[in-house]
């Protein structure tokens, strides 16, 4: 499956990645106009640093999703089909890197999908698309 990978030994945390995805992703991938609703963003730690917060697409939403509304795609990306979404945010808690944006005037939670947007634009070369093996099914 593909996921994207941050090599935090390279990156430097000057936010190329976060501003380039806030204009291209959130205006091409998921048409918003605001780019502050981007779906990658660098958080900053107490000490100064950053670190990303990228869904590994690990699939434990697809699992609690009582819609059906997630699902895993064939290169192993999870996608959110909104015809199907409730807007019950199920994903969105359950979630533990906490990737899942919220755009108020959306029912629906959207996250990354690995579109390789950020990957092109960073300039220390520390964002990566990579094929892993898919996870096992988390039981819940």
């Amino acid at each position: 499956m593909k996921q994207l990978r941050i090599d935090v030994g390279r990156c430097d945390y000057g936010r190329h990645c976060e501003h380039e995805c806030e204009h291209a992703c959130a205006e091409k991938v998921f048409k918003l106009k605001d780019p502050a609703m981007a779906a990658l963003h660098i958080r900053e730690l107490p000490d100064g640093k950053g670190v990303a917060a990228l869904c590994d697409q690990c699939g434990d939403c697809v699992v609690v999703c009582p819609a059906d509304a997630l699902r895993r795609n064939k290169p192993g990306v999870i996608l959110l089909d909104k015809k199907l979404c409730v807007g019950c945010y199920m994903c969105v808690g359950f979630c533990e890197k906490d990737v899942f944006e919220r755009n108020p005037e959306w029912l629906e939670p959207y996250k990354c999908i690995s579109c390789g947007i950020c990957v092109k634009v960073c300039p220390r070369a520390a964002l990566e698309i990579v094929d892993v093996p898919e996870p096992a099914p988390r039981i819940i």
